[in-house]
C-alpha cells in the first residue's frame, strides 16, 4: 500500500500548519498612520499635550482617526484610510510647526501591520513591499568628485605639516590652493629636504619646484592615476556611508546602487517624508581638530569684523564666539570608532572617540607641541561648523583615545557618536533627480499583482480539476500550499515583494503545477499499461521525481545567477523565483503524494483510480 510512515506524516502537517501561521500576517494588510516625534531623536517631551493638540485638529476637519499609539519612536495616529490618511499629515504638520524653517516635529507618514498581537509577538509579520507596492521616494544622487579630490587634498595637506614636523624640516607655511598644495620654505636646501622626504612618503603626489622671489615652494599635485582612485573611493565611501546611516537610523531594506561613473541611485520603501529623507541622506557629520588663535585683540578684532587671515570666527556650544585656525590639524578621516558615553570626572555625556595609527600619532605630536594652548573640537553637520569643545591642553596626548564634550544631553551624545561612526561622506551630493509613490498607487498595483495571480490560479484549478477529476484536486490543493509556503517564507524572511516579484509568483504557481501534470501523466501511462492503481501511484511518483528534480535544476541555476549578477527589479523577481522552486519542489511531490495517499492508500484493492 501507499503509506507515508507516521513521523513524515506529522512533519508534512507541520510544516504546513506553521507555513499557513507565518502567512496569515499578509490577509490583514497595512494600517495608514501618521507619526509624530521631536526634530530631535531621544529628546524628552510631553506626548499628552500633543495628543490633544491632534485631536482637536482633526475634529475641527471632520477627520476621523481609529487610534492612537504611543511608542518609544512617537505618537501614532490611526487611520481607516489613505487619503485620510494624506489630509492628517498636513493638518497636523501645519498644527504642530507653525513655522516651517523652525520645525519642532517630524510629522511623517507610516504603514502599520494589521496583523493581530498574538501572530506579531511570535514574529509573524507581512512580507516586506517594494517601492511600487507600498510607495515611497526615489533619489538619483550625483557625487561632486571636485569636492572630493579637494577634501583629499586637505587632509594631504595635515599629513605633510605632521611629516615634515617629525622629520624637524621648518616651513613657511602649507596650504591648499586649488587643486594642488603649496609649501613655502626660506631656502632651497630645506626646500630640496622636504622634496626628498615627501616624494618618498606620498608617491601619489607630483611635486615641482619653484622659486619665488627670496623663497623656494614645492608645487604638489596629484597624479592622474591618484586621482582616478580617489574618485572611485568617493563614490564607494558615499554608498557605504549612506547604507549604514540609513540602516542606523531606521529606514529599513533600502535601495542604494551605483549607477554610472559618478551617480547613486536611493529608494527608501514606505518613506513618505520626502524632507526627512533628504535629511537623512545629506547629513555629513564630520570631525575636525584645529588650535584655537588666542592672540590678544584677535578675537574683538574678528567680532568687529576684521577677522584675521587664516582664521574662521565660530561659535561654542554655550553660545560663546570663538576664533580658531583654519588649518586642519586632523579630520574624521583618521576616526576609527565613535561611542557614546560618560566623562569619568564630571560625569557629563561625552563621546568617546579612537583614532588609527597615523591619526594617534599626529594628535600626539601636536599635543606635545602646544600645551597650553586650546585645541578646538569642530562637528560639521548640515555644512554648519559648531565648537564641540575647546579645551586647553594640559600635556601630551597619546594611545589614539580622545574624548570630545560639552553642553551635550545623553541624546545628543548618542546621534553625535552614531552618525561619525557611520561615516562621513567622501564628496559632496546633489540630488539630480527625486520621486514620490503615492501609497494610493501602490495600492493600486497590489491589487492587480493580487488579482493577476487569483485569476491566473483559478483557471489553473479549474483545468487540473476538468481533466484529472480527483487527482486534480488534489494537484489544486498541493498548489494552494506550495503558494502558502512561498508567502511564508517571503514573510519570515522579510523578503522585499515588488511588481517582478509577483509576476514570478505566477510563474512558480505554473513550473509547479507542471511538477502535478508530469505525474499524473506517468500514472496514467502506468495504467494504460495494465498496472495495478496502487503500483501505478508508486511508479508514477518515483518515475517523474528524476524529470521534475532535473527541470528544477535548471531553473535554480538560472535564477541563481539573476540573483547574483542582477540588481533592483531583477534582484526581486531573482529572490521570489529561487524561493518558489523550493516550494514547488516539496508541494508537488511530498505534498501531493501524502493527500494520494490518505485517499487511495489506506485500500490495497482499489479497482480504479479517478484521473480522469
Amino acid at each position: 500500500m501507499n503509506r507515508y510512515p507516521l513521523w513524515k506524516s506529522v512533519l508534512i502537517v507541520l510544516v504546513v500548519i506553521v507555513g499557513a501561521i507565518y502567512a496569515l500576517p499578509n490577509l490583514f494588510g497595512e494600517i495608514p498612520a501618521v507619526q509624530v516625534a521631536p526634530i530631535k531623536a531621544g529628546a524628552p517631551w510631553d506626548a499628552a499635550p500633543v495628543e490633544a493638540r491632534i485631536r482637536e485638529t482633526l475634529a475641527s476637519a471632520h477627520l476621523e482617526a481609529t487610534g492612537f499609539e504611543r511608542g518609544p519612536d512617537g505618537l501614532r495616529i490611526l487611520f481607516a484610510e489613505t487619503e485620510t490618511q494624506l489630509k492628517a499629515r498636513d493638518l497636523i504638520d501645519a498644527a504642530l510647526n507653525p513655522d516651517p524653517k523652525k520645525p519642532r516635529y517630524i510629522v511623517a507618514l507610516n504603514l502599520l501591520p494589521g496583523a493581530p498581537k498574538w501572530l506579531l509577538a511570535i514574529g509573524a509579520k507581512p512580507m516586506y513591499l517594494g517601492l511600487d507596492l507600498r510607495g515611497g521616494v526615489h533619489f538619483l544622487l550625483e557625487v561632486d568628485m571636485a569636492g572630493a579630490i579637494a577634501q583629499r587634498l586637505d587632509a594631504l595637506a595635515a599629513d605633510i605639516r605632521s611629516t615634515l614636523r617629525s622629520e624637524r624640516i621648518r616651513s613657511l607655511g602649507i596650504a591648499r590652493q586649488g587643486n594642488t598644495i603649496v609649501a613655502r620654505f626660506s631656502d632651497p636646501t630645506t626646500a630640496q629636504q622636504a622634496r626628498t622626504v615627501l616624494t618618498k612618503t606620498f608617491p601619489e603626489l607630483a611635486i615641482d619646484r619653484q622659486e619665488n622671489g627670496d623663497e623656494t615652494r614645492l608645487i604638489a599635485r596629484l597624479t592622474p592615476s591618484a586621482e582616478q582612485k580617489i574618485r572611485e573611493f568617493a563614490l564607494k565611501q558615499n554608498i557605504t556611508t549612506l547604507h549604514n546611516r540609513i540602516n542606523e537610523l531606521g529606514v529599513a531594506e533600502p535601495v542604494i546602487q551605483q549607477q554610472g561613473a559618478n551617480r547613486i541611485v536611493v529608494q527608501l520603501p514606505g518613506v513618505q517624508d520626502v524632507a526627512k529623507a533628504k535629511d537623512i541622506l545629506g547629513r555629513t557629520a564630520t570631525l575636525e581638530v584645529r588650535l584655537v588663535d588666542d592672540t590678544p585683540g584677535a578675537l574683538e578684532a574678528a567680532l568687529a569684523g576684521r577677522v584675521p587671515p587664516g582664521t574662521e570666527l565660530l561659535t561654542e556650544r554655550n553660545g560663546r564666539p570663538i576664533l580658531v585656525k583654519r588649518d586642519v590639524v586632523l579630520t574624521g578621516e583618521r576616526l576609527t570608532d565613535a561611542q557614546p558615553g560618560f566623562d569619568s570626572q564630571t560625569q557629563e555625556p561625552a563621546v568617546h572617540l579612537t583614532l588609527d595609527a597615523a591619526g594617534a600619532r599626529i594628535f600626539r605630536d601636536v599635543t606635545r607641541e602646544n600645551v597650553g594652548k586650546r585645541m578646538a573640537i569642530l562637528l560639521i553637520d548640515r555644512g554648519v561648523a559648531e565648537v564641540v569643545t575647546a579645551p586647553v591642553i594640559r600635556t601630551e596626548i597619546g594611545g589614539g583615545r580622545v574624548q570630545i564634550s560639552g553642553a551635550m544631553t545623553t541624546a545628543e551624545a548618542r546621534d553625535i557618536a552614531l552618525l561619525l561612526r557611520a561615516g562621513s561622506l567622501a564628496a559632496p551630493m546633489r540630488i539630480v533627480e527625486e520621486r514620490t509613490i503615492g501609497p494610493s498607487l501602490g495600492k493600486e498595483n497590489i491589487e492587480r499583482g493580487v488579482n493577476a495571480t487569483l485569476y491566473g490560479f483559478l483557471a489553473i484549478a479549474l483545468f487540473m480539476i476538468v481533466y484529472y477529476e480527483v487527482i486534480g484536486i488534489v494537484s489544486v490543493v498541493a498548489l494552494f500550499v506550495n503558494l502558502v509556503l512561498l508567502i511564508a517564507l517571503l514573510s519570515l524572511l522579510q523578503a522585499t515583494l515588488t511588481l517582478p516579484g509577483i509576476a514570478a509568483v505566477a510563474l512558480t504557481l505554473g513550473m509547479a503545477i507542471d511538477a502535478n501534470v508530469l505525474i499524473n501523466e506517468r500514472i496514467r501511462e502506468e495504467l494504460r499499461a495494465g498496472v495495478s492503481p496502487q503500483l501505478a501511484i508508486a511508479a508514477g511518483y518515483d518515475r517523474a521525481f528524476d524529470t521534475i528534480l532535473d527541470s528544477n535544476v535548471t531553473s535554480l541555476i538560472a535564477g541563481l545567477a539573476l540573483l547574483i549578477f542582477g540588481w533592483g527589479p531583477v534582484r526581486g523577481f531573482a529572490v521570489v523565483h529561487v524561493l518558489g522552486i523550493l516550494t514547488s519542489i516539496f508541494s508537488a511531490v511530498l505534498v501531493s503524494r501524502w493527500l494520494v495517499n490518505l485517499i487511495y492508500g489506506g485500500n490495497k484493492r482499489i479497482s480504479r483510480i479517478r484521473i480522469g
